[in-house]
């Protein structure tokens, strides 16, 4: 994404034939767009501030691209990371979003699996856990952990760092 996208919404360069209505190749479970969190100048590319989104950009872009998918929704985001979560609403239940991992369900269910020989299959349902209420989309936490030390500056210009 660049800003080139500001100011002009995805539906209407997909109806300007800008762009191909996006429809999942198989059902996914969970797509995760993500700005570029600029990291300095380097050799390897000619990224500039320029083309590194801010967060609200990203929102806005992500918002107008969920509007064309059926059956997903914003479910997270990581204001840090420049990044959200589209999820499908199999994973929202009861009004609640499950879009993290059980890793000890994960791993016991991939020994089932290999000791199966591939018989015994499971899906994305089977090891999944509740979101934290600091991670869902449109909390004021914007994905920070309560737990972790967020660092801010103290002078009041914009930070461009990306962090």
């Amino acid at each position: 994404m660049t800003r080139e996208l500001d100011g002009k919404c995805l539906k209407q360069r997909a109806l300007d034939g800008g762009y191909q209505e996006p429809k999942p190749r198989s059902p996914d479970s969970a797509v995760s767009p993500q700005g570029v969190t600029y990291c300095g100048e380097s050799s390897a590319s000619s990224l500039t501030m320029a083309n590194v989104p801010w967060h609200e950009e990203v929102v806005h872009f992500v918002g107008e691209l969920v509007d064309l998918i059926p059956d997903y929704e914003i479910a997270c985001e990581h204001e840090h990371s420049n990044c959200l979560l589209i999820a499908h609403r199999k994973f929202k239940i009861d009004g609640e979003w499950w879009t993290w991992i059980d890793y000890d369900r994960f791993q016991a269910l991939i020994q089932r699996y290999e000791d199966s020989g591939g018989a015994e299959t499971f899906s994305a349902q089977d090891y999944m856990a509740k979101t934290p209420p600091w991670a869902v989309f449109g909390a004021n936490e914007r994905g920070f952990d309560p737990k972790d030390t967020r660092h801010q500056r103290k002078h009041k210009s914009r930070d461009i760092s990306g962090c």
